[in-house]
Formats: structure tokens, sequence, C-alpha cells
């Protein structure tokens, strides 16, 4: 006799920026996209014809209202995770939030702490830990042929790349920072789950504003510019301590002048092995060394791994968790983890002293 297939996910996509990746994912994956809301009506109109979404919404409430959905992603500015997030929950989804959870440690707390189900997912679309390269260092360094990992180096570094000057991306109140928050989130979060995300116990930051307070460093055209200030920094730099005595040092920049384009990194040192991941402009394709010995003499290992849309593999992980009831692979608290260390980096920019965590 045969089993009847479970029926398609229904999701809802909040933002249509980032939120496109969402759709692309949902796709890939067998899901039904029924629905977008955004307050950029222009650009979600385009996003409908293109990827034939039945409904299009200004206000995320009407499409939290619908009572065909099963999951929703969000992807809009930063300060309004929360509230969407909350929202969401509060009506039975599924929700998958992109990075960061939230703009300030409070509203991470409020959404981690939200009431839902056990088996209500919530999940942060930390998408760089879904890349291929990630998964194959992931592997390498759970074999333990690295040994202790004591020291560890990562960054996303731009020559320019300011996004939208005086739009939200700027303006503190509404992103909760610059660089660090928007790229340096990724490579803190890539490091700490390649070592096993232990706590960090302190942190000592430093942070620059030398391109954008000038109205230099800026994409030009890819972010849509407004007509706040610029608050934030362009440049930002921590050294962090783990309770595992391994310690982390971070670098983030939108603008800075150096052999970088748009590059980010994670280098880990072992007592018996190393691996470095150097991605240039986002390319897939030989990102990959890792260091060993063999009968005394140094080795280099070149690993070779296909690409793959990490956007897409990390809404698969999204949807197998709801399928099997199980914990996702990218919990809330590891996101309310990382929430707090930025938010040291921050207060250790400001005071000028080590932030105990």
């Amino acid at each position: 006799m045969e089993t009847a297939s479970p029926r398609p996910l229904r999701a809802g996509i909040i933002g249509c920026g980032v939120g496109r990746s969402h759709i692309r994912g949902y796709a890939a994956n067998g899901a039904e996209v029924v629905a977008l809301a955004g307050l950029d009506e222009e650009r979600c109109r385009q996003a409908q014809q293109e990827y034939s979404i039945p409904y299009v919404y200004r206000d995320y409430q009407d499409l939290l209202a619908r009572d065909d959905l099963d999951m929703v992603s969000i992807a809009v500015p930063n300060y309004l995770h929360a509230e969407i997030a909350l929202a969401a929950l509060e009506r039975g989804l599924h929700v998958c939030v992109e990075k960061p959870l939230a703009h300030t440690v409070a509203d991470a707390e409020r959404i981690v702490n939200a009431p839902r189900r056990p088996d209500q997912q919530l999940m942060i679309m930390f998408n760089w830990r879904f890349r291929s390269d990630s998964q194959a260092m992931k592997r390498y360094i759970d074999t333990g042929a690295a040994g202790h990992l004591y020291y560890a180096k990562a960054g996303w570094m731009r020559r320019s790349g300011i996004p939208g000057l005086g739009g939200w991306f700027t303006q503190k109140a509404l992103s909760g920072g610059g660089p660090l928050i928007d790229l340096g989130v990724h490579m803190l979060d890539l490091s700490l789950w390649l070592l096993g995300y232990p706590k960090a116990v302190s942190v000592v930051g430093a942070t620059y504003a030398e391109f954008g307070p000038r109205g230099r460093g800026s994409f030009g055209g890819r972010f849509a510019t407004g007509a706040g200030g610029y608050e934030v920094e362009d440049l930002a730099t921590a050294f962090i301590r783990l309770e595992t005595g391994t310690t982390l040092l971070l670098e983030a920049s939108w603008a800075s002048f150096s052999h970088f384009k748009d590059d980010f990194y994670v280098h880990l040192y072992g007592a018996d092995g190393g691996a470095e991941m150097n991605v240039k402009e986002y390319t897939e394709v030989d990102t990959l060394t890792f260091y060993g010995e063999v009968a005394g003499a140094p080795v280099e290992m070149k690993p070779t791994v296909k690409a793959g849309q990490a956007h897409s593999l990390g809404i698969q992980e999204f949807m197998g968790a709801i399928r099997e009831h199980r914990p996702n692979l990218s919990p809330p608290e590891q996101g309310l983890a990382l929430m707090q260390i930025i938010d040291g980096i921050y207060r250790s920019a400001s005071d000028g002293r080590e932030i105990q965590l």
C-alpha cells in the first residue's frame, strides 16, 4: 500500500531584499512560498512577479494573519527582528530569522525567552555554516586531526563596501552597529561553531570610523541611501578569550585601504594541525588548506569541495527540523551568545577597557 507523501510546507517571507535568497531556498527544497510582505512595495512586487508568488502585503501583520502558513522567514532591518519574530511565534509559526538575532541583547533575550511549543522551530540563518567548505572544515576539526585548537583568527574585510550611507545600516538605533554586527557576526559565529561553541569569558575591542563620516567607502548604488547620518564604525577589531583557553582575534570592515576586496577568512591553529579558509569575493573554489605533519615533514592538503547554495542548505536544515520534530542546528541561544559578545566588544571600545562576560 502506497503512503501519501506529506503536503508541501507553506512559507511566508517578510523582507524582499535578502528575502529573495529565502525564496530560492524554499523553492529548491519543495516548499510553497505563499506570500511576501515588505515596506518596499516595488521590490516586493518585482519578487512576486519573478517567482510567481500569489500574495504580497505591505504590512507584515496581514501576512501573519493568514491561516495557511507553516513557517515564516524574517529578512528585514535588524531593529525589526524582535517585533516580528515575537508576533510570528505567538501565531504558532516556525520562524527563521536572518542574522543577527536582534540589534540589542535585550531584544535577543526577548526572542529567546518567548513562549513556544516544544516542536516550534526558531532558527537563525547563519548561512555561512552551510557552505561546503565550512562543512568540510568542520569535519576535519571534529576528527581531532588538528588536536587542541588554541588560537583562531577570523575576519570579513572590504576595501569599499559601506551599505546605504544614511540608511538604516548606518544608523545605530536601527542596525545596532556597523560591520561588526553586519559582517563580523558571520565570522564570529563561524569560528565559534568550528570550535564547538565554547563560551566567551572576556573581550577587548576597538572601533574606528575613518570613511563613513566623510561620505567615503560606499558601495555606490547597491543599497539605497537615506537622509540619516553616519553613526557606526567602519572597522572593528576584537580579542576574545574563550572558556577553553582558546583565544580569537576578530576583524570586520566596510572600508579600508588594503589588499582586500570583499573577502572573509577563518584560520585555526591546533597543536597537531591547522586549517585555513580564505574566501575572496564569495568564491567557493580553492578556499581550503589543511596543515599537518607526516613522518616529521610538514604537509599541506587542498581539499576539493563542491560549491553549494548556502541559503538553500540553511533552509533545508530549517525544513528538516520542522519535518523531523528535532532541534535545528542553528539555535537562537547561539544567536543570543553572539549578541552578548558583540555588545561586550562595543562596550570595550567605548570604555577603553577589557569587558568580562
